[in-house]
């Protein structure tokens, strides 16, 4: 054979003038397979790598991972150079939330508003910069005329929510133009904003909305599920969901476990064992519930679930459930309390009951727009321990008690549960006394005290109230609400609880008054002759009338709805609307009552001024 034959006579694989290689693409074929192969496996070391069974989890992929597998497959070294070898998913996608500090990642629209959930954790910074950018709900420029595709409208507020998010209230969109919100720079041109982003706004009225991590347990906060007030409910109906990923497009990876109680809108779900086992796994993991298919708060059971849309995610305290340490390493008593624009009564409050002996304070704050964060700063720099606990989800009251159970009990061994117009009093005795001046010093810490001891079975001590009445004022007392109001109703109206949180049902179901019990404990009722509660319910107009336009109990009718207007969570024959009555002033004035009063004058005044604490630090 000739050298030109030799040359003419092709190797094998040798292409064909013209011929395209194939080799590119079945490199790039095997590349994918052995990708998503890696990525898988790594996502099933995540999820079953503990060294411990379990009894809890089971694995169950949905129909479509991408974007799940695109965080797994991306190189190892850079996940642990953010984590560390054993964390590196989570590492990953903390950072890349962190290099975000815009990005939305859920909306919730409220009645009132529209709530956007945003991956930052440190707060929106100059939030006067930014501006609510709606799109039109048509994209065609034909369709709408002469209309823009975009508009935009200021913030309502912003800042820090969790660790990992921040939060901003936008106002609802304009007709026609859809909640799918995003944010932009102030004034910049709408040019650019012609389509909606392609994610879901979720509806308040079904979503789950918190969720927190309780030792083996997690518990998800639930609306839509319509269960009886004040009951439990058969848990077996419901399923637990956890997961990475775009659920709305079943994007991710998911993993379903039982629920094992139910009340209210609080369902306890078990964990996966990967985050039993290791709870810092679960940062940034979203969780729902399942429901039947058939569910309408009945009880009929379907095998068929489908998933309550969600915006919940978990992220471990760090902290262990049971506090870290025994009873004598916690504080005696605590106060939890849920608000809304009362930053004016805050310091009056705090600063009467540490006196009492309070020590710790939760204040579960629900989208307050004063100076709430303020004033908590300044009582902090005095030395009063006092956190603030955003909380955006309106009429929850008796969930957001139930979350802060979970938070108190880490480091209180009794929590009180009670408002900030309600001001705990120990009556003077019959006789004065040099004691005078020292009655009330410690005197919660004392009675709760004498109920501390494990072996005893009372877990909720309720305190009656008295309702005070406007005492002939007409604007707000400037020495507070303990020294101002002296005239109150005859009778008492209803009572509030401290509790031991470690004795509570495993629903932590509660009617904001009181909580349910585990079994073998019992709730006290305390005599009147030795402490009540003054709750200065009816104030001066100006005050009183905010109550008309926000009620945060998940089962009392707003007062501007026509429902259930004779309720003792209404005031008596005033109506729907908030119109002050011409005798207002004089209204709920049965018995003049000055206890309280002469107390707070005779302890807490400066003997030189006269001033109050409180009243010389509002100056």
């Amino acid at each position: 054979m000739d050298s030109e034959q030799r040359r003419k006579r092709r190797r094998p694989g040798q292409l064909k003038p013209g011929q395209v290689s194939p080799w590119p693409q079945l490199f790039s074929l095997r590349s994918l397979v052995l990708s998503l192969s890696l990525s898988f496996f790594v996502f099933l070391l995540f999820i079953s790598s503990d060294r411990y069974l379990v009894n809890s989890a089971v694995f169950r992929p949905a129909l479509s991972s991408s974007s799940t597998l695109s965080l797994l497959s991306s190189s190892s070294s850079s996940a642990s150079a953010i984590a560390g070898p054993s964390n590196s998913l989570h590492g990953l996608v903390n950072h890349r939330l962190l290099s975000l500090p815009h990005r939305v990642e859920d909306r919730v629209l409220f009645p009132d508003h529209l709530l956007l959930l945003l991956a930052s954790p440190h707060g929106i910074y100059s939030p006067e910069k930014l501006e609510c950018v709606y799109y039109h709900r048509s994209n065609s420029t034909a369709e709408i005329g002469n209309q823009e595709l975009a508009t935009a409208l200021p913030l309502l507020s912003a800042g820090a929510y969790d660790e990992f998010r921040s939060i901003v209230r936008c106002p609802l969109p304009p007709t026609n133009y859809s909640a799918a919100v995003d944010l932009r720079p102030r004034g910049e041109a709408t040019a650019g904003y012609s389509r909606p982003p392609d994610r879901a706004v979720h509806s308040w009225h079904k979503v789950a909305y918190e969720a927190a991590l309780d030792g083996d347990t997690a518990l998800v906060f639930v609306k839509g599920l319509n269960l009886r007030p004040h009951r439990r409910s058969n848990p077996g109906r419901f399923s637990c969901h956890f997961g990475l990923g775009n659920w709305e497009r079943n994007d991710g990876l998911i993993l379903t476990t039982e629920a094992i109680a139910a009340a209210q809108e609080v369902v306890r779900c078990l964990l996966p064992r990967s985050i039993h086992i290791n709870p810092s796994k679960a940062n940034g993991i979203r969780v729902t519930i399942g429901i039947p298919s058939n569910f309408h708060g009945g009880a009929r059971k379907s095998s068929v679930h489908v998933s309550v849309p969600s915006v919940a995610k978990i992220y471990s305290s760090g902290k262990n459930s049971d506090g870290g340490g025994g009873p004598n390493t916690k504080r005696k008593i605590c106060a939890c309390t849920m608000m809304w624009n009362q930053a004016s009564s805050l310091r009056e409050w705090i600063m009467y009951h540490s006196r009492l002996g309070v020590e710790r304070w939760f204040i579960y704050d629900n989208n307050s727009d004063d100076n709430i964060k303020e004033v908590i700063e300044e009582l902090n720099s005095e030395n009063y321990s006092v956190s603030r606990h955003v909380w955006p989800w309106i009429k929850t009251q008796e969930a957001g008690f139930s979350h802060c159970v979970l938070k108190a009990r880490e480091e209180c061994q009794w929590v009180g549960f009670f408002d900030v117009d309600e001001f705990f009093y120990f009556p003077f005795p019959s006789r004065r006394s040099n004691k005078l001046r020292v009655r009330g010093q410690g005197s919660l810490r004392a009675l709760v005290a004498n109920f501390s001891y494990t072996s005893s079975p009372v877990a909720e001590i309720r305190t009656a109230c008295h309702s005070f009445g406007p005492s002939g004022l007409t604007s707000h007392p400037p020495q507070g609400v303990t020294a101002g109001y002296t005239c109150r109703l005859q009778q008492p109206e209803r009572h509030k609880s401290i509790i031991r949180p470690d004795a509570l049902d495993t629903t932590l179901l509660n009617e904001v008054h009181h909580f349910r019990l585990k079994e073998g404990f019992r709730y006290l009722n305390v005599p009147e002759s030795i402490a009540v509660i003054n709750h200065y319910k009816y104030q001066v107009w100006e005050t009183f009338r905010a109550k008309f336009y926000r009620r945060v109990s998940s089962y009392v009718v707003d007062w501007q709805e026509n429902q259930n207007t004779g309720s003792k969570d209404r005031a008596p024959g005033l109506g729907t609307e908030p119109i002050e009555p011409p005798d207002w002033r004089l209204r709920f004035c049965e018995v003049w009552d000055t206890g309280l009063r002469d107390f707070v004058l005779a302890n807490f005044a400066d003997p030189t001024t006269g001033n109050l604490p409180w009243e010389r630090s509002q100056r």
